[in-house]
């Protein structure tokens, strides 16, 4: 039987099970939305981001759902469904590999072959060639840039079809192309002195493949939170001024550290014209930041840090750079998932550090890390909506599809936009954090 990572006692699933159960053991813990207990197959078949911190996120039209996964996942108890998954692992050896991310529940985690953050899971995507299937436990837009990275033979899989982004969603293509040809005709295309771009595109990974295309075809690049200020670097190597979607905080936080007044960094809403911005001030930016944004880091506020540091004196306190900008700034840190985790694991016995990040991964790195006291700032149970969405019963419905020859859940990048995107993608793997 193949060797797992055991999830802890106090799993987030196992605590937000608590809601369901009796008045003294609810009274013990808080969640941000209703329905978090509830499989998530409760919400395939109605549009929407689901349970947690997405939920009020408007979805757009076409967004994809997921079919209704047969009854005997839904119904099958937790041991069950490890017994099947490690099965169907065990039946297709070195043909699949699972990558997961370090926001999935503990309860799927523990089956992956790789976990990591978005830049780490996108080079792992490369570096098994001899899988057949490549299971991505993360959302729309990390299974499509596996797609873009793998091999043509290999098949991509998202358990969950409903595992999308509401912050990948709030930039599409047709409205950063308008925004596109709005800036070029305030800029102009021509390269500037020293064969300067007017303007470089800058997205960041949590995006879709064709905002990957658009920058792949226009001089641009991506970017992950690992790797951000580098990229920005690239990119200012090239151009005058950079475009930077959709999270309009990673954006800031990234340019503020770099130097960049702020003054030099309008917002641009896709909804008005010049992004509701004048010509003058367009053509004074550095950084034009999208307005998007990370549900479950906006959650993270000033107070909460002041809370954090009266109750624990010598709190260390690191938050993600998708958090606001007051956020980051009252933090003592701000860094990627993998720079996280990476603080934790080199800090002396007997730290205690408060982190601004999702749930699923603060409340791993307390039980990883016992001789540290470990919480998340935001005393509320609030997942990320679409990362909960992937169950393990979602898991050994497409394991075991494969185990019989069926590929469930394909994810496949077209091939008009897979070449553009691919190179974008390339140069940001190019890029050293």
């Amino acid at each position: 039987m193949t060797e797992t990572i055991p999830v802890p006692s106090g799993s987030v699933a196992t605590r937000i099970a608590l809601l369901s159960g009796p008045e003294e053991a609810q009274a013990q813990t808080a969640a941000c939305t209703p329905g978090l207990a509830a499989g998530p197959w409760t919400f395939d078949a109605a549009p929407g981001y689901g349970p947690g911190a997405s939920l009020g996120d408007t979805v757009p039209a076409g967004t994809p759902r997921q079919g209704e996964l047969p009854a005997e996942y839904r119904e099958a108890g937790a041991a069950e469904l490890d017994e099947r998954i490690l099965r169907a692992k065990a039946a297709l050896g070195s043909r699949a590999v699972i990558l997961g991310h370090f926001y999935q529940r503990d309860e799927v985690v523990r089956h992956a072959d790789f976990v990591g953050d978005s830049f780490q899971l996108a080079r792992a995507a490369k570096i098994r060639p001899e899988a057949e299937a490549i299971v991505f436990c993360g959302v729309h837009f990390m299974a499509e840039t596996a797609d873009l990275l793998s091999g043509p033979d290999q098949a991509v899989v998202l358990p969950n079809l409903a595992a999308g982004c509401s912050m990948a969603d709030m930039a599409d293509a047709d409205s950063v192309a308008e925004c596109w040809e709005q800036l070029t005709a305030l800029y102009g295309k021509a390269p500037q002195a020293g064969g300067m771009r007017p303007v470089i595109p800058v997205t960041y990974m949590n995006s879709s493949a064709a905002l990957k295309a658009f920058c792949g075809e226009n001089g641009g690049i991506v970017c992950t939170s690992s790797n951000a200020a580098s990229v920005l670097e690239w990119a200012f190597e090239r151009g005058q001024r950079v475009l930077f979607f959709p999270d309009q905080h990673l954006g800031r936080n990234t340019a503020k550290t770099m130097g960049i007044p702020l003054d030099a960094m309008p917002m641009w809403n896709p909804r008005l014209p010049l992004g509701g911005n004048t010509a003058e001030r367009l053509q004074e930016a550095k950084v034009l930041l999208w307005n998007g944004f990370c549900s479950v880091h906006k959650r993270f506020t000033v107070e909460q840090i002041a809370r954090a540091r009266a109750e624990h004196p010598g709190v260390r306190v690191i938050v993600h750079p998708e958090c606001p900008m007051p956020v980051v700034d009252a933090a003592d840190e701000s860094g990627s998932t993998d720079y996280i985790q990476k603080a934790i694991a080199a800090a002396p016995a007997g730290s205690t550090f408060a982190i601004g990040t999702e749930i699923n991964m603060v409340n791993r790195l307390a039980a990883q890390y016992p001789e540290h006291t470990i919480f998340c700032l935001d005393p509320v149970i609030c997942p990320c909506s679409t990362m909960y969405r992937i169950h393990p019963g979602y898991l050994a419905w497409v394991l075991e599809g494969l185990v019989a020859g069926e590929v469930r859940n394909r994810i496949t990048v077209p091939a008009a936009t897979a070449a553009a995107a691919r190179t974008a993608l390339e140069r940001m793997l190019a890029v050293r954090p």
